[in-house]
């Protein structure tokens, strides 16, 4: 069995007082899509932002390849340029065109000459359908349009795993296809995925793995067949008892 990219140990996040994190352990190996599912407030969006360094863990490690990287003197930057991260509100920089959102950080981060990180900008433009909109400025382009964007400037830092907080939940329903398409084809392709969301088919159709949270804990974990077929928790029952009919 190889080495897990990414262990999660004894995660803990408050804010103040408040506690949105409780003691989470998971691991995610190479080829994982792993869905994180459960009620708004659970905790989910904030274990991303954690295990993204957007967000420093109050207690715990995160281990990428063994290595701990929620202790101090990590490079953040570098770090997240291997483990990505796709925004439910997209994020892109307004004042720049799609193309120069899907260079800068290859130039900056990685450190590639311009002309390089063209090339590779436009391969994923391409694989996400945007290749025609590259001087477009973010104002111009639709939300599903902006999150195929920001798919593809998360693709051309080529990293060992994408994280997706909740990316079609600020969509119009009609434009909710044309990103789950995109991750559907990355999943096939073998990108290790780890995704927040509500799509409750995608978790199941797509996601190897389901991970439910509920109160900042992970209450079950198991394959997606597992969880959406015969759940232990009665909580884990209840949440998914709305989504049984589709």
């Amino acid at each position: 069995m190889s080495e897990p990219i990414l262990q999660i140990n004894h995660l803990s996040k408050s804010f103040g007082a408040h506690i949105v994190l409780r003691d989470i352990d998971f691991t995610v190996n190479s080829g994982d899509v792993i869905s994180i599912i459960g009620a708004s407030g659970s905790g989910k969006s904030t274990l991303l932002r954690c295990i993204n360094l957007l967000e420093t863990p109050t207690s715990g490690q995160i281990h990428y390849h063994g290595t701990d990287v929620a202790g101090a003197h990590v490079n953040a930057p570098e770090y997240r340029s291997h483990v990505g991260m796709v925004f439910q509100s997209f994020n892109l920089f307004n004042n720049m065109t799609v193309l120069e959102n899907c260079i800068i950080g290859q130039v900056k981060v990685l450190k590639k000459s311009k002309e390089d990180a063209r090339t590779n900008a436009m391969l994923y433009l391409e694989k996400v359908g945007m290749a025609p909109y590259v001087n477009a400025k973010p104002r111009q382009l639709s939300g599903g349009q902006k999150q195929r964007v920001a798919i593809a400037r998360a693709l051309a830092m080529q990293p060992e795993v994408l994280l997706f907080d909740e990316p079609t939940s600020a969509l119009d329903p009609e434009m909710v296809g044309e990103v789950l398409s995109v991750m559907k084809q990355l999943a096939n392709e073998g990108m290790t995925m780890l995704v927040v969301t509500h799509e409750m088919a995608f978790a199941r159709d797509v996601s190897n793995r389901v991970v439910y949270m509920a109160d900042g804990v992970i209450c079950e974990e198991g394959s997606s067949r597992q969880i959406f077929e015969n759940p232990r928790k009665q909580q884990t029952k209840d949440f998914l008892s709305r989504f049984r009919s589709n």
